[in-house]
């Protein structure tokens, strides 16, 4: 993937999709290099977003499109999304009967493969996998709808999640997604995130370029602390 960890990636479900194409550009000009795109089916979970055509258009920016499958049955998606341009595809534990046939089902596209977990699914179900993938996304808020307050247990949850990575030595990324702001961003990078899902409090604003700023401020703050606590 050959990025500089922690990172933040915009979610598109929260942008105007009259003006994507811009919105995607300012986040782009700014220096971002992930571009989240939220897949809803109205049955995993209770709202519908958009499909492999939005995808298409976020990918004209050459960012790296990190797609998550909010959907019941993704192994009948994986090959769609992965032709519309997805560099990852994030598929939910709950949803996946055969976990690991789902994740190699995604790499045969040659395509980065991704585990999702809601807020209330034990960590313990996607030990065995954990081996196979290349991110996990830890839910901090549950699927469906942008702008919901962060859930406080997740910083347990991330903390054990990286204490487990470090312990097997693997290389997993994690990635957190849910009511991700200026005033917790530092605190979530601290507990072991890698990659920071940002939707409403990004293209909500009145300003994207600047809250962009505040944000990536915010972690290379926090990257900081974190080199000089270990030295």
């Amino acid at each position: 993937m050959n990025n500089t960890f922690p990172l933040l990636a915009p979610s598109i479900l929260a942008a105007d999709f009259g003006r994507l194409d811009e919105q995607i550009k300012i986040c782009v000009d700014e220096g971002i290099k992930w571009i989240h795109c939220d897949i809803m089916d109205g049955h995993f979970v209770p709202n519908i977003s958009y499909g492999a055509d939005i995808v298409k258009v976020a990918g004209r920016s050459d960012s790296f499109l990190d797609v998550h499958l909010m959907i019941e049955n993704p192994d009948y998606y994986i090959e769609q999304f992965a032709q519309a341009g997805a560099n990852l595809l994030c598929v939910h534990q709950e949803t996946c009967s055969h976990l690991h046939r789902t994740i190699q089902h995604i790499k045969e596209f040659d395509v980065k493969a991704g585990v999702a977990i809601n807020p209330a699914t034990s960590l313990h179900t996607i030990v065995p996998i954990l081996n196979e993938v290349d991110l996990v996304l830890v839910m901090s808020v549950n699927p469906g709808f942008g702008g919901q307050k962060f859930i406080e247990s997740s910083y347990e949850r991330i903390e054990k999640l990286a204490s487990v990575r470090n312990e097997k030595k693997l290389d997993f990324l994690i990635e957190v997604d849910g009511g991700i702001g200026s005033k917790n961003i530092k605190k979530v990078v601290q507990h072991g995130a890698d990659v920071l899902v940002a939707g409403s409090s990004v293209f909500k604003s009145d300003n994207i370029a600047a809250r962009i700023q505040k944000l990536t401020s915010k972690l290379t703050n926090s990257k900081n602390l974190e080199l000089s606590q270990n030295n």
